[in-house]
């Protein structure tokens, strides 16, 4: 069993920044993929930035070149930064895993607001 415990939310004003922090506990290993995605209000659910256990990187086009997604295998930690923010990176941000054997866990939430 894996457990993710998500950190960092909180509200900022637009062009701000807010460091997500999320810390994995259980059955983990350093190759398992990790990642980033958010919720909005009536929306679905949607990749933010995931980084694999390689170290490569992705993002979504909307938070390209304000989004630097890290890991920490010797902490089991993935950080999101995020700079300057806008009203519609308002949601709930959730930290995802995906093991080796594709089983893939969330974490609990943790919610970003943006005011204009």
């Amino acid at each position: 069993q894996v457990q993710l415990v998500e950190s960092g939310g909180g509200l900022v004003q637009s062009g701000g920044s807010l460091r997500l922090s999320c810390v994995a506990s259980g059955s983990i290993s350093g190759v398992d993929d990790m990642g980033w995605y958010r919720q909005a209000p009536g929306k679905q659910r949607e990749l933010v930035a995931g980084v694999t256990g390689g170290g490569r990187t992705n993002y979504a086009d909307v938070v390209k070149g304000r989004f630097t997604i890290s890991r920490d295998n010797t902490r089991n930690t993935v950080h999101l930064q995020m700079n300057s923010l806008k009203p519609e990176d308002t949601a709930i941000y959730y930290c995802n895993l995906r093991n080796v054997w594709l089983k893939t866990y969330w974490g609990q939430g943790t919610q970003v607001t943006v005011s204009s």
